[in-house]
């Protein structure tokens, strides 16, 4: 077995070859009280059923979207994170992530029910102002998990930012 087919077999990196059509796969579960992947938001370009209780969602390069993870035992919660996570275009640096294939530029990572509770408020509040979660400025993402990482309340996404993140990219693109 050569090395590539040796790192396949582990568990490694998807060949390209493989993802011919360069999208993002995040598979989400869901057992009820047990295991619980989802999409918070995100404009996902496909879905794909692969049982009753297991789908996958594809994702174009540059899409972003917010993977929230919770799973428990007989003994309570056992894992609480959300990601928010930009897909690669094929040849970018990426972050892995579980059930995210190949795995993307995670904008954001947070960890334990109360900072997600923190996150999903947050991005209530986006929605609020009249703002898609998906448009939002990727650094007020990066800005989000600095905050609360450090035990502080991040600064709120306001439609100005926004109208200044638009104006931004316009003059960058």
């Amino acid at each position: 077995m050569n090395g590539d087919a040796a790192s396949r077999a582990r568990g490694g990196p998807m060949p390209m070859a493989a993802r011919a059509d360069n999208l993002t796969q995040v598979e989400l579960t869901w057992v009820e009280k047990r295991i619980e992947n989802w999409i918070r938001f995100g404009r996902e370009t496909r879905e794909q059923v692969l049982d009753r209780r297991r789908r996958v969602f594809f994702y174009r390069p540059g899409a972003v979207f917010a993977f929230v993870r919770w799973a428990a035992n007989d003994f309570g919660t056992i894992l609480s994170r959300i990601d928010i996570v930009r897909a690669i275009t094929p040849g970018e640096p990426y972050q892995t992530l579980p059930f995210v294939r190949p795995g993307g530029e995670i904008l954001l990572k947070i960890e334990g029910w109360p900072k997600v509770e923190q996150v999903l408020r947050h991005i209530d509040a986006v929605e609020a102002a009249g703002v898609d979660p998906c448009e939002v400025c990727p650094d007020h993402w990066r800005h989000v998990h600095h905050r609360l990482t450090a035990g502080q309340e991040p600064r709120a996404y306001t439609s100005e930012r926004h109208e200044a993140w638009l104006k931004r990219r316009r003059v960058e693109g």
